[in-house]
């Protein structure tokens, strides 16, 4: 499969010069720097603070890539996988004039980033149990449509889209499918990685806010061909992942099997909170999930969540989203935090039951 990536990319993409740090524009090892308008003395909120990052993240990316088993110029590193779902709108997509396609129920942020750069979206929404309609969204592709999002594992629904499904979507789109992956590590699936060296129109995303418990670091990664993570690199701001969040996810990977453990426990939970909820009478609909989460529909599904909040437990209502009425979204916690979770939730049975 081929794609004309010229095609797709923006004019003004296509012609744009990228900031150019000094610390981008040498290699090797020095001693003085006196380039980048630093505070050579230092830093009080501790050492190294009063240098800039390495703009292209080249340690992370390599460890990275080992892990992934995928070559470090593969990868993007963003402030989160919202900045990558934020620079692809802006590489491919002419504001005012393109489209991109969502497969409601989804996350949130693809209208979101969508709306801030002008560009119009377009809902085929998935099929009654959660899975992509093919017929649908092949027959509503228009010329306009630049990029399509697919959430697999999907937010809110926890399932895994069918990988058939998206690799059939993306052989027959001649723009950019962005997967994302941010759940990927609960679910019992190889991620779409593998599939970039056939798909060269595929963007796969992760993150480092899930399973690696690093939310407040702001760490998310877009892995792509080599010219796709090209665009990227020279649409990004120039020092766009802090230092200490770099360092950070270096070290995290010194700890990999305390990872493991968490997602273990996760999943065991993951079950033991279905189960538990199953017997209540005021829960009617408990969807499988491959997530950190599960989605549940209940009788009164406002009237739960205020209770829940009054009981200082906070989950996420979806009841106003698309195939999701009457749905709570509830992330696993740990044990102890579950048990106050289903406390609560027989307290309001209790009520409910009267």
């Amino acid at each position: 499969m081929t794609i004309e990536l010229e095609r797709l990319v923006r004019k003004n993409i296509q012609h744009l010069k990228p900031y150019s740090s000094a610390r981008s524009e040498y290699s090797g090892m020095a001693g003085v720097f006196l380039d980048a308008n630093e505070n050579a003395f230092g830093s009080p909120a501790g050492d190294g603070f009063n240098r800039y990052p390495d703009p292209l993240q080249i340690g992370l990316k390599q460890r990275i890539g080992t892990i992934k088993g995928i070559s470090p110029s593969q990868i993007f590193v963003g402030n989160g996988s919202d900045e990558a779902i934020d620079l692809l709108f802006r590489i491919f997509c002419e504001p005012g004039r393109d489209e991109a396609i969502i497969c409601p129920p989804t996350y949130g942020m693809y209208r979101v980033s969508a709306d801030i750069n002008d560009v119009a979206v377009r809902e085929i929404r998935l099929t009654d149990d959660f899975q992509l309609d093919i017929p649908a969204v092949l027959s509503g592709i228009t010329d306009a449509d630049k990029l399509i999002f697919i959430c697999s594992p999907n937010n809110p629904t926890g399932n895994l889209i069918q990988r058939e499904s998206i690799i059939e979507i993306a052989q027959n789109f001649n723009g950019i499918v962005v997967v994302d992956e941010a759940y990927i590590d609960f679910a019992d699936s190889p991620s779409m990685i593998r599939e970039l060296q056939t798909l060269p129109n595929l963007v796969v995303l992760q993150t480092f806010s899930k399973a690696w418990g690093m939310a407040g670091l702001r760490v998310g990664l877009a892995f792509a061909s080599l010219a796709i993570i090209e665009l990227i690199n020279r649409v990004k701001p120039p020092y766009n992942v802090s230092g200490i969040a770099q360092r950070a996810v270096i070290g995290a990977f010194d700890n990999t099997e305390t990872v493991k453990q968490w997602i273990e426990t996760v999943l065991e939970q993951r079950t033991v909170l279905a189960e538990s909820l199953g017997r209540l009478n005021f829960v009617e609909t408990i969807y499988p999930s491959d997530a950190n989460f599960i989605l549940v529909q209940v009788a009164g599904a406002n009237d739960v969540y205020h209770f829940l909040l009054e009981e200082k437990v906070v989950v996420r209502n979806r009841n106003n989203v698309e195939l999701c009425e009457g749905c709570l979204r509830i992330t696993v916690g740990t044990p102890a935090e579950n048990v106050i979770l289903l406390d609560a939730m027989k307290k309001y049975e209790g009520l409910w039951n009267e």
